[in-house]
């Protein structure tokens, strides 16, 4: 958005929150460029089309990003959560986020080595790249669920109720993908 133009609420256009991460931006993009795109003539609009390409590519640089959201906090009134604040929803969000992180880990392992399928704690907390408090909560609670147990080596593997888990989650993504390509009736 260049000096002297009319605000314009990127957000609004991609129809996600502004604490909205990397994976929900490009997501929502997916979804609107296809939806709009000249090719798909049940719900083509070129100029709707253009303003989720422009909103895409200011949103998904990271500077870019940061600038417009101090506009857009100065226009809207919006408040952006600090690093260090704790925002509930944001938070409950990102842990599931790391739990399903750990899972499918842990299941791609199972799957190359059923026999032994451990993997150090390490190996597991340096791909979340988050702290050992943090590490420890996402233990505690997959643990407590039974979707993944402590080896007789000490090492972190996947339980059959974890599998189920992970089954389970990939079916329903999947089944949101054919919806989300499945053409609306008018």
């Amino acid at each position: 958005m260049a000096d002297g133009q009319a605000f314009v609420d990127y957000y609004k256009i991609l129809q996600v929150s502004p604490n909205c991460d990397a994976r929900g931006l490009e997501t929502a993009y997916r979804l609107l460029a296809k939806m709009y795109h000249p090719d798909h003539a049940a719900t083509a609009d070129v100029t709707k089309f253009n303003e989720v390409i422009e909103a895409y590519k200011t949103l998904r640089n990271s500077d870019q990003r940061a600038q417009y959201d101090l506009l857009y906090a100065a226009r809207t009134g919006f408040r952006f959560h600090a690093d260090d604040e704790v925002d509930g929803e944001q938070t409950a969000y990102d842990d599931a986020d790391a739990h399903s992180k750990i899972l499918l880990f842990l299941y791609k392992r199972r799957r190359e080595s059923a026999q032994d399928a451990g993997v150090g704690r390490y190996f597991v907390q340096k791909m979340l790249n988050c702290s050992d408090e943090h590490f420890e909560f996402h233990l505690w609670y997959l643990k407590a669920k039974s979707l993944i147990e402590i080896t007789e080596h000490g090492t972190l593997a996947i339980t059959i109720e974890g599998v189920d888990h992970v089954i389970s989650i990939s079916q329903t993504v999947m089944r949101e993908k054919l919806l989300i390509g499945r053409p609306t009736d008018p």
